[in-house]
């Protein structure tokens, strides 16, 4: 467990917290027209989309299983619509990053029979080989590929997606992939992909105007999910505490914590809604900053809408947080 502190002058700085206990359980019902919700009682933890109920004009199905809840939600807009297509995900719904995550036996059977595999990339899922060994005729593509990546002592941070350009970039590149490996419906996807990233740029206009009076301002994180969210939206991060998502702080990390909060004068914590906040409530308890949570979308609802939903949210949450009157305490 690494830990580096880079804490410059004392301006209103904000602290993210991850810890262990994911909290989501499931998805939300129902959708848009020409969407279908999960099977009930399928006991796969998986969520699963027909983005239309007409077979296809070729005759072949065509599944797409995606790696985690981020890629799904590209995959369901972009794939929306086009016959005899379905998406699935690999890892279940409430996985939230896929840090080290080990596939299972039943993971590995979703890609049976699948066409297309799409996966973040950039190190996000380490357990790409196994896959591309066991299926090789499954497509694979890594939406991360070509993009400028944030290095992280000689790592790409793979959390492209928070940031709201990363995002569209990537349905950029699912789009251009999925409409060359079914050429019958490129069109489709082509269209898809573009109303989607409309709907991103809009997204991404609110969201810099809205936080366009805080530009420069500091942020600590404990979770490395951020660094292209700041980067887009002109905040600093400070300071990070570099180690695995679901391992908690130590008393040693939680006190130095309080001190540099106590420090700087912050107003508020980040938690994610993802992990549990106990460790953010007892910085809270000495500090007497406030908890927020700010959302990295890698769980949520069963719906096309689900990451500008989030993203608004976090939105909202930022204006508050970084309008707060510093910590007295």
């Amino acid at each position: 467990m690494k830990i580096r502190f880079k804490v410059s002058g004392r301006h209103s700085v904000f602290f993210s917290l991850v810890a262990v206990a994911a909290i989501l359980s499931g998805c939300a019902k129902g959708g848009p027209s020409g969407l279908t919700p999960p099977a009930s009682g399928s006991g796969t933890g998986t969520m699963a989309t027909s983005v239309s109920d007409n077979s296809s004009a070729t005759g072949k199905n065509l599944r797409i299983v995606a790696s985690f809840y981020p890629m799904y939600i590209m995959a369901i807009n972009v794939a929306r619509g086009v016959p005899g297509v379905s998406v699935e995900t690999l890892a279940p719904p409430t996985t939230g990053c896929l840090h080290d995550y080990s596939v299972t036996t039943a993971d590995m059977k979703k890609l049976e029979g699948a066409s297309i595999f799409v996966a973040n990339g950039a190190g996000m899922e380490t357990f790409l080989e196994k896959v591309a060994s066991r299926y090789p005729s499954v497509r694979t593509v890594r939406l991360s590929d070509g993009l400028d990546l944030i290095d992280e002592k000689g790592s790409p941070n793979p959390h492209v997606w928070v940031g709201i350009s990363g995002a569209i970039a990537q349905v950029e590149n699912l789009g251009r992939f999925l409409a060359a490996s079914d050429p019958v419906h490129a069109e489709a996807y082509r269209a898809n992909a573009a109303a989607y990233v409309s709907r991103l740029s809009a997204l991404r206009d609110r969201m810099a105007a809205g936080l366009a009076p805080y530009k420069g301002r500091e942020i600590i994180t404990f979770h490395e999910a951020f660094p292209y969210f700041a980067r887009e939206f002109g905040l600093k991060i400070a300071a990070v505490i570099e180690r695995e998502p679901g391992s908690e702080p130590s008393a040693r990390e939680v006190a130095s914590t309080i001190e540099t909060v106590r420090s700087v004068g912050m107003a508020a914590l980040f938690a994610e809604p993802q992990y549990s906040p106990s460790a953010a409530q007892t910085v809270a308890r000495e500090t007497g900053a406030k908890i927020y949570s700010l959302d990295p979308a890698v769980t949520g609802p069963d719906s096309p809408d689900a990451y500008l939903a989030i993203m608004e949210a976090n939105l909202a949450t930022l204006k508050e947080a970084l309008a707060a009157r510093p910590s007295s305490n």
